[in-house]
C-alpha cells in the first residue's frame, strides 16, 4: 500500500467561541479580525517541516491540496508547496512522490495554467509528480471564484481533456471549447513523466466522478472525515460501480483519506490529540452544507445515488458535529487515535475492508501545535508505516498509477 503524508495547512490558533460567534469558518471568517500575516508564515513554515520529516521518515507520497478564503487549510496554491517539496527532496536525496490532491483546474481560466505548473514540478522532482485533478468544492469554486455550479463539472471535464491534450500532442493546435478558447496551444515545459504523469481523482462519492474514472482508467480517492466505518458503504458501492464497468478490483483504484493520532497507549493518545479532534471537528469543519454542495453542483446520476444509498448520514456535513465530543468521535471512528497497536490494527482494518492501495494520512489537524506534529509523524514513522506498506504485496496486484521515480 502506499502511504501518503497529506496536510490541510489549518489556522491553528482560532479563538475559543469561534465557531458561535463566527457564520462558518469557511467565506465568512473575517481574516482582519483572527489571523497575523506573521504568525501565518509560522505556520506554513512549520507545514512545509511536518511535510519534510514525512520524506524521511520513507513516506510513499507527499500531499498537498487546495482551498480558498477559509480557515480550515488555506494552501490557495498547492503547486507553491509542491515546488518546496520537489527541490528539498531533491536536493535531500529523498524520492517521495509529490501528490497534488491537487490544484482545481475548473475554476483556473485557462487551465493549461495547471498543465505548465504541474509540467514544472514533474522536471523539478525528476518526474515524481502525481497530478491530482479534484473537480472542487463548491465554496473554492462557486463561492469564492464565481463558477457557477451547474457549469463546473462540465468545465472540470473539458479542462482535464485539454490539459492532458497539451501534454502529449507533438504539434500546435487550436482549442475551442464551450468554456476555453485559445488560439495557440504549444505548452513549455512538458512533465517528464511519459506520456504524461499519473492522474489521481479526489472526490466525495459521486457517482459521476466514479463512472468518468473508470471510462479512463483513472484511480479515485475518497475524500471523507467520517472514518472507515462510514466510507463501508460508499466504497462498496464504488466497486460494484467498478464491477459493472468492467474494471477489477485492483486496490489501486481506490485511495482513502484519515486522521491518525498514535502515542504510546490509548490513554495518552487520547490525552495528546483529543482537543485537536474537537478543533477539527467543531471550528475547522464549521460551514453551512450549502456552502459545501450550491444547487446545481451535483448532478442528478450523483444525487439519485446519493438519495438512494444512505450515504446522508455524514455527507456534506448534514449531520450536526457540534454535540459530538472527542471521545464519542474517536469510537466512531472518524479521527484513528490511539496507540501504535491500535493504530496499526484499525488502518489495516480500513484499507482491507474498503479495499483500498492509496492512504491519505494526516497527521497534523486542526490546532494540533507543531512538536506534537511532529512526534505524530516520527513515531506513526517508526512504528507504524512499515507494517502499512506491505498490504497488498501479496497479492499480485500492479499499481500504474505511481511515479517510476518515486521510491526508486
Amino acid at each position: 500500500m502506499k502511504v501518503t503524508s497529506f496536510h490541510f495547512m489549518p489556522h491553528r490558533e482560532l479563538p475559543e467561541d469561534f465557531d458561535t460567534r463566527y457564520r462558518s469558518a469557511w467565506i465568512d471568517a473575517p481574516w482582519w479580525e483572527l489571523a497575523d500575516p506573521e504568525r501565518v508564515g509560522e505556520y506554513y513554515d512549520w507545514s512545509i517541516d511536518e511535510l519534510m520529516l514525512a520524506a524521511k521518515m520513507g513516506f510513499d507520497g507527499l500531499g498537498t491540496n487546495e482551498h480558498h478564503q477559509n480557515a480550515y487549510g488555506f494552501m490557495c496554491n498547492p503547486n507553491l508547496f509542491g515546488a518546496i517539496l520537489a527541490k528539498l527532496t531533491r536536493d535531500q536525496g529523498l524520492s517521495p512522490a509529490i501528490v497534488q490532491l491537487g490544484a482545481t483546474i475548473s475554476s483556473t481560466a485557462p487551465p493549461i495554467r495547471i498543465a505548465e505548473e504541474y509540467a514544472v514540478l514533474d522536471c523539478l522532482s525528476g518526474g515524481r509528480l502525481i497530478a491530482g485533478v479534484p473537480l472542487g468544492l463548491g465554496c473554492d469554486a462557486d463561492i469564492s471564484y464565481g463558477v457557477t455550479p451547474i457549469t463546473q463539472r462540465e468545465r472540470w471535464r473539458e479542462a482535464l481533456e485539454l490539459m492532458l491534450k497539451a501534454w502529449t500532442t507533438d504539434d500546435f493546435f487550436a482549442w475551442n471549447g464551450k468554456y476555453f478558447q485559445l488560439p495557440r496551444v504549444n505548452l513549455w515545459p512538458r512533465p517528464i513523466q511519459d506520456p504524461h504523469p499519473p492522474i489521481l481523482v479526489p472526490g466525495a462519492a459521486s457517482s459521476s466522478t466514479w463512472d468518468y474514472c473508470f471510462e479512463h482508467d483513472f484511480p479515485y480517492c475518497f475524500l471523507s472525515y467520517f472514518g472507515g466505518r462510514s466510507a463501508e458503504n460508499v466504497m462498496d458501492r464504488f466497486w460494484a460501480r467498478a464491477a459493472e464497468n468492467g474494471r477489477d478490483e485492483n486496490p489501486y483504484r481506490a485511495g482513502f483519506l484519515q486522521l491518525v493520532g498514535v502515542a504510546d497507549t490509548d490513554a495518552q493518545a487520547f490525552e495528546d490529540f483529543s482537543q485537536h479532534v474537537e478543533y477539527f471537528y467543531h471550528k475547522c469543519l464549521h460551514l453551512p452544507p450549502e456552502y459545501i454542495a450550491p444547487p446545481g453542483y451535483m448532478d442528478y446520476k450523483s444525487l439519485v445515488n446519493l438519495f438512494t444509498s444512505g450515504m446522508l448520514e455524514y455527507s456534506d456535513f448534514t449531520v450536526d458535529l457540534k454535540p459530538l465530543s472527542a471521545k464519542d468521535m474517536i469510537e466512531k471512528g472518524f479521527a484513528v487515535v490511539g496507540s501504535v497497536a491500535t493504530v496499526r490494527e484499525q488502518l489495516a482494518a480500513i484499507a482491507k475492508r474498503l479495499n483500498i492501495g492509496h492512504l491519505m494520512t494526516v497527521l497534523q489537524f486542526g490546532s494540533m501545535p507543531h512538536d506534537l506534529a511532529m512526534r505524530n509523524i516520527e513515531q506513526f514513522g517508526q512504528e507504524v508505516l512499515p507494517q502499512l506498506q506491505p498490504i497488498w504485496q501479496d497479492k499480485g496486484w500492479e499499481n500504474s498509477w505511481w511515479p517510476v521515480a518515486a521510491k526508486a
